[in-house]
């Protein structure tokens, strides 16, 4: 669980961010799962995006997300969210959250 500082310094990272991952009328399927389980090993911090067409809330999509793939969630705004796994990838740089 990360704490409101982490949480907050997170927030401020995640403005820069263009969504890694679109949601649309296919709703939250395996293959999205996946590309967002990748896209977090890779970069750890991801900005997710539910387009029009999806009708289900982000905030929900977020909490599906933050359940089958062990991530937290650091912001949901509008049609958007942030998502935080720490990664176990050799040669990246890791994010520093503390």
């Amino acid at each position: 669980m990360i704490t409101t500082k982490q949480r907050s310094k997170l927030k401020s990272m995640s403005n820069t961010l263009r969504p890694a991952v679109n949601i649309g009328k296919g709703e939250l399927t395996d293959n999205v799962l996946n590309e967002i389980a990748t896209a977090l090993y890779h970069r750890e911090l991801i900005k997710v995006a539910a387009l029009k067409s999806c009708d289900t809330p982000a905030r929900e999509l977020c909490a599906e997300v933050c359940a089958a793939l062990d991530c937290q969630s650091v912001l949901c705004v509008g049609n958007r969210f942030v998502v935080y796994k720490r990664s176990d990838k050799d040669g990246i740089e890791h994010i520093d959250i503390d």
